[in-house]
């Protein structure tokens, strides 16, 4: 006992130590400055990357829930555009993303959107920048399912440059920046508190979603999704393995999408990131258990598919008000959040709108259920603790139908403008570019005809002629050949020798 206790100080000397030499060091470099002020800002500024980075991570997470839902021949297809999200992103956002939703310079700004800091110039808040930047790849690659198995690779890098560096930063401006018009941090809010997304259900997540309902809608349907005599064909992904451990990645994932959002542990903020770590936890289960048992009703089975995006419905809904309601609400709006998702699926499919991973159900309606949830289930203690206000808080707690209000004027501004400019970006690539594959490489698939390779080469019959993963002539790759037999001693050869 007294061995582990010993081993146990090394790394609190260790961590003691660091922390005395930050202080030491900032109180030589400043000596006017304040050391404590000084070590607690490198933790808030130490917590905030830990949280960006394990954003950041979602799209790990992304990749593998949407390559499992997928169809094998499509595999290499969904996760180039997951990789290029992420690195076309971090670069429109770095120059002019950024810029559109923080850049505001003095009064020059109506409101609408920001209009400095682009490229970075003269920027030093990098810790904030990688933190947004991380949220901006989230909305970015959730386009990414809902379009899946026929959009052309070219075509969808165009429409990432777009979602990171204008449509999504303008949300973000209205929303979460001090400027914006529809912010619940100035003090002239537009009506009630103004509109409340603490983590993103609207801002990102509908964004992505909305955005990705457009691009379904304009692409069109994989081929044999739907019958002419009006059936509706399953087309199931090809590896639900994948698609449970990327659940689980996002999962993990929120825990800094969702505390992360406090920005900061001092002043309080800590307690509150550990309370919506709480709610996030509930939520999700909430949601994946609704999902089990609805299912079951659904379908005569409990459905693996539904599970996932029930989790994952419910992690969405939860974003928006995870910092201002209770525990038990949170299971609620988990559970709710789930139904939304089946439902959505169920809808879509009546509307003949294809969407193979259920992006558009997941992000887009249990999204807008969040921000909804806001001003039904928020308490006033919570409300006042994460926001300062006491008054207005949710409808079903007694605290009236404005808040309500302003969050449907919020979400509502979201989506009509996400659809207008990503509608008229989906059109406009369409019309130029093209924005979906021949009929026959749909069928081929779009690892070969867009990437010239298989992610899985040892199972595919199909020619590529991509350097790493390339079958070369077609032909199923032949078995070994079997070993020669042992050669037999010269003195034993021949018919003598048998």
């Amino acid at each position: 006992m007294v061995r582990h206790l010993i081993w146990m100080r090394r790394p609190v000397a260790v961590i003691g130590g660091a922390l005395l030499a930050l202080a030491l060091l900032s109180t030589t470099s400043a000596q006017e400055a304040d050391p404590l002020e000084d070590i607690i800002g490198a933790v808030d500024t130490a917590w905030l990357l830990i949280a960006a980075f394990l954003v950041f991570f979602m799209q790990a997470g992304f990749a593998m829930v949407e390559s499992g839902f997928v169809r094998a021949k499509n595999t290499t297809n969904i996760l180039m555009k997951n990789i290029l999200d992420a690195s076309v992103g971090a670069i429109a956002f770095w120059a002019v993303g950024w810029g559109i939703a923080y850049g505001v310079t003095g009064d020059s700004a109506p409101g609408l959107f920001g209009d400095g800091d682009f490229f970075l110039k003269g920027f030093d808040d990098y810790a904030s920048w990688i933190f947004q930047f991380a949220f901006a790849a989230t909305a970015a690659t959730i386009v990414s399912g809902a379009m899946a198995e026929r959009t052309k690779f070219t075509a969808y890098l165009v429409y990432t440059v777009f979602i990171t560096a204008l449509i999504y930063p303008v949300v973000v401006h209205w929303a979460w920046d001090g400027n914006g018009w529809l912010t619940a941090f100035r003090e002239d809010t537009f009506m009630a508190n103004g509109y409340i997304d603490f983590a993103g259900s609207g801002v990102v997540h509908t964004v992505g979603g909305i955005a990705g309902l457009m691009g379904a809608i304009i692409v069109g349907p994989r081929i044999g999704k739907f019958g002419k005599d009006g059936s509706i064909n399953a087309i199931p992904g090809h590896n639900m393995s994948i698609a449970v451990l990327g659940m689980f990645i996002l999962w993990f994932g929120w825990y800094g999408f969702n505390p992360g959002s406090t920005l900061g542990l001092s002043g309080g903020f800590a307690e509150i990131a550990a309370r919506v770590a709480v709610t996030t936890t509930l939520a999700a289960g909430a949601g994946a258990a609704t999902a089990a048992i609805i299912s079951k009703f659904m379908t005569d089975n409990y459905d693996m598919g539904f599970v996932v995006n029930g989790a994952l419905g419910g992690l969405v809904a939860i974003t928006a008000g995870t910092a201002t309601v209770e525990p038990w609400a949170a299971v609620a709006v988990g559970s709710i959040g789930a139904l939304v998702v089946m439902g959505g699926v169920r809808l879509l499919e009546q509307l003949r709108i294809d969407d193979p991973v259920g992006a558009v159900s997941v992000h887009g309606f249990a999204g807008i259920w969040g921000v909804i949830a806001v001003g039904l289930f928020s308490s006033q203690d919570l409300l006042l603790n994460a926001y300062g206000s006491e008054e207005n808080y949710g409808l079903l707690m007694g605290g009236g139908v404005e808040q309500l209000a302003a969050q449907l004027v919020g979400i509502g501004a979201i989506v009509a403008f996400t659809a207008v400019m990503a509608g008229a970006v989906f059109l406009a690539i369409r019309f130029t570019i093209g924005l979906r594959v021949s009929e026959a490489e749909e069928m081929e698939g779009l690892d070969i005809g867009e990437h010239g390779m298989s992610a899985y080469p040892d199972f595919s019959t199909a020619a590529g002629s991509g350097i790493f993963g390339g079958i070369g002539d077609g032909a199923p790759v032949p078995p070994p050949p079997p070993p020669p037999p042992p050669s037999r001693p010269a003195a034993q050869s021949g018919p003598a020798g048998d």
